[in-house]
This record gives C-alpha cells, structure tokens and sequence, in this order.
C-alpha cells in the first residue's frame, strides 16, 4: 500500500510538471507570436515613415530647382518672388541661436549640477526634477504666451533678437536640463572617489573629472535642444515677430525675422501668389541644411570628448 501511495504521488507530480511545461510552451509560443507581429508592425510604419519622408523631400527638392541659388541667400526680402532672399532670415536665425545655445547651456546645465551634486536628497528636490521633466511635454504656444508677457511686454523687449532668444531658451530648458542630469548621473563614482582621495575639492572634482566625462551626454541634450529651438515657429508668432523685414538685423535688440516664420508665411501666401509655395520650398532646403550642418558639428565634438571606463 505504501508503495502503491509513494508511485501515485509520483505520478501526480509527473502530471503537474509535464502540464506547468506545456503551459510555459504556449506562454513562449505567444509570446513569439506577438514578438513576432510587433517586429512586423514597426517594421511596416518605419518603411512608411521614410516612404512619407522621401516624397516630402521629393517634392521640396523639385520645387526648390530655379529658385535656390547665390542670389536667393544674399538679397533681402521683396513682395517681389523673382526678387525676394532670405539673407535677413539666415542672419535673424543665427544670432537667435547666439542666445539661445549659451544661456541654455549656462542655465540647464549649471541647474543640473546644482540638483545632482549640491542639493540634498529631500521631496522639495523631488518636486523640482517632477517639474522639469513635466515642462519638456509643454506646448511651445504656452511658452510664447510666457515670452509675450514677460520679456515682450514686463520688460519693454517687444520684438527683439533678445525676446526671441530667450523665449527659446525657456522652451529648450527642460530638455538640457534633464538630459546633463542623466549624464552628470552615468559619472561612475569611483571617479569621484578617487578625486577626493587626491585631495580634490567638490568644486574641482565637478569641473575636472564628473564635468569632462559627462560632456557626451550633455551635448547630445544640447542637440537635441537646438534642433527643437531652430525650426519652432508657434512661440515667435505668438511674439509678435514679423514676416517682412527689408533691414538686416546689426544687433540683438532689433526686430527680425527667422527662417521658420519666413517658412511659414510663404506657405500661407501661397494662396494668393503660386510662387511663394517656391521660395518656402527653397528656405525649408537652407533650413534642413543648416540643422545638419549645427548636428553634424555637435556629433563630431561629443565623439571626440567620449570616454570609457
């Protein structure tokens, strides 16, 4: 009876393993299966992302022939198409990132020190880092209502390089912020540890050793940020910023105008003057081209700055 018990329990427990392996067979089959139609789905909407892209830039490319040459990125604006440039925007658009790359850079990662390294762990410090990473998800329309009332009218800037640049600025904040926090994060601390082991200060184990190491990581929200900064369009309209500007901008403090809202403009144009549609073909060209070549410059840098450890 015994033993006739003990080969009963065997078999119970035979039973029991054998139907746990055919349940973990069909949990791994579907989850092959779904493995499977996911790899299918993104692989289908990437091949019609770059389909969608490649006729986008098609169509820009071909409306662009005859009308992006020398003349075009040298002459001023006109009502005029076969007369009209864009030398004022270009300028407009590169001094606005005069004042957007180094306040952003001074202010996000000066921020992102100050929280990783010098603030005390405390629900204060959690409901900043909330905060900030909930400001990257904020309309760019809301954060040209805060330029208009504050730098356009509080302080008297109106239209102005300055008012524009910092408006960007606020919009890209975030985005540096959160990512030299990551990147001040990733330092291994025994890098630190060994700083202080030579009698390093904070001060200088922040700019000798974290700062250095961390840079690749920085740049890359920096990039991130430009990018964003250099085609927004939604906060300079709400700004006030003109389409039409005939003078070339000498100084930070003069109205101007930038490639996006020249983009922008044109294309609403188009309705009443065909030619427009042109010329905002040709700008979008200069625009993509000057996004690669500020990406390009970047990525080059943080390669070279790039570490292992």
């Amino acid at each position: 009876m015994i033993l006739e018990q003990t080969l009963n329990k065997n078999e119970m427990k035979d039973l029991e393993r054998n139907s746990k392996v055919q349940i973990d067979k069909k949990r791994i089959e579907r989850r092959i299966l779904i493995n499977k139609i996911a790899k299918v789905i993104f692989s289908l909407s990437l091949v019609f992302a770059l389909i969608v892209l490649a006729i986008l830039l098609y169509r820009i490319g071909s409306q662009s022939i005859g009308w992006l040459n020398g003349g075009f990125l040298t002459r001023n604006l006109s009502i005029f198409p076969e007369k009209a440039g864009i030398k004022g925007a270009i300028i407009g658009s590169v001094m606005l990132m005069m004042i957007v790359i180094p306040v952003t850079l001074l202010v996000g990662v000066s921020t992102a020190i100050y929280l990783e390294e010098y603030a005390s762990k405390s629900k204060i410090q959690d409901f900043i880092r909330i905060n900030i990473s909930n400001l990257a998800s904020v309309p760019s329309v809301i954060f040209g209502l805060l330029g208009l009332a504050f730098f356009g009218r509080l302080l008297n800037l109106g239209s102005s390089i300055l008012a524009g640049g910092l408006t960007l600025s606020l919009l890209v904040l975030p985005i540096v912020v959160v990512s030299s926090q990551e990147a001040i994060k990733a330092v291994p601390n025994f890098l630190r540890e060994a700083s202080y082991g030579m009698g390093a200060s904070k001060w200088t184990t922040i700019r000798k050793v974290v700062l250095p190491v961390a840079i690749p990581g920085i740049l890359t929200g920096a990039i991130l940020s430009i990018s964003r900064a250099i085609g927004e369009t939604a906060p300079l309209v709400v700004l006030g910023i003109p389409a039409l500007i005939m003078k070339v901008p000498t100084s930070i403090m003069d109205d101007f105008t930038a490639l996006p809202i020249q983009i922008y403009y044109w294309t609403l144009d188009t309705v009443l003057t065909p030619e427009y549609a042109n010329l905002a073909a040709a700008t979008i060209i200069v625009l993509l081209v000057t996004l690669f070549l500020m990406n390009a410059i970047a990525i080059i840098i943080r390669n070279k700055s790039q570490k292992s450890y």
